[in-house]
């Protein structure tokens, strides 16, 4: 699904992006399902920049994703795959049988005219959304509730998916694509199969005005900087950071220093902590 550009200028030497016409069924966005998105450039209410690095970028309109799918025993049709600027994954446009149109995060393989169900218990098939205490275990998901009710929060990306590993008493226990193991409530709902694109992370920037058309502004390292601007900043040449651990713009810790509350509530539902490299 990878397609690598001709090498007619520096910038597509070494560019390739997903080949969408193998994927993309329609090109325009249901209208009714599309809001105006304002860019904010990293800035806050007060016009202060707060995220670095943000900035410019195209025009794009918002795509109205449900991932609640709370309209539970109507059967959808998969209408069209689309294109969404606004996440690394594809988007499928879904109609249900009362005339409802829907956008929904789209599972790999998933297909124009494939139906789809949302229930507590529904076909074990791609793109089906289900109970997680009605999967079996060993199978692939996406999309889940960390809460029922809330909609989908977790595993949303290009090409990632979790498993199923047990369902004990409340809980089910689910692997994550960092290898975390974590408990969710066994009424929580999931859908089956894994997140559409996976090609994404193979695709090659090729030029830095390709960043600039999705916002991304250039980073400076500290250590090209002035002692006035960054703790790494100065001395003659290539230096090293000359302190014992590396520090931001502000002097707070970085690289390595962990964030994480020790008193964070949702830690007891952890079961194994990720793999650090």
């Amino acid at each position: 699904m990878i397609k690598k550009r001709r090498p007619i200028t520096p910038g597509t030497r070494k560019s390739s992006v997903v080949d969408y016409k193998k994927v993309i069924s329609k090109t325009e966005p249901e209208k009714a399902l599309v809001v105006p998105l304002k860019k904010k450039s990293g800035r806050n209410s007060r016009g202060v920049i707060t995220v670095r690095h943000h900035g410019g970028r195209n025009k794009r309109m918002y795509r109205l994703v449900d991932f609640k799918q709370k309209r539970l025993d109507v059967q959808a049709t998969v209408k069209a795959i689309e294109y969404d600027p606004n996440r690394s994954a594809f988007i499928a446009l879904i109609t249900y049988d009362d005339g409802v149109k829907s956008y929904i995060l789209a599972p790999g393989k998933l297909e124009v005219g494939q139906k789809l169900q949302f229930a507590p218990q529904a076909p074990l098939s791609i793109g089906n959304r289900m109970m997680i205490q009605h999967i079996p275990v060993g199978t692939a998901v996406y999309n889940i509730e960390l809460f029922p009710g809330k909609g989908g929060q977790i595993i949303r990306s290009a090409g990632s998916f979790g498993q199923v590993l047990a369902v004990e008493d409340n809980y089910a226990l689910v692997k994550l694509p960092s290898s975390e193991v974590r408990k969710v409530h066994k009424t929580v709902y999931a859908s089956i199969g894994r997140v559409s694109n996976e090609s994404h992370m193979l695709e090659n920037i090729g030029k830095a005005g390709r960043n600039r058309w999705r916002g991304i502004r250039p980073t400076v390292r500290g250590s090209a900087m002035n002692p006035v601007d960054h703790p790494h900043g100065g001395g003659e040449g290539r230096q090293p950071i000359g302190m014992k651990h590396p520090k931001t713009p502000w002097g707070k810790p970085a690289l390595g220093k962990k964030t994480r509350s020790k008193k964070k509530q949702s830690n007891k539902f952890i079961v194994t902590p990720r793999k650090r490299k």
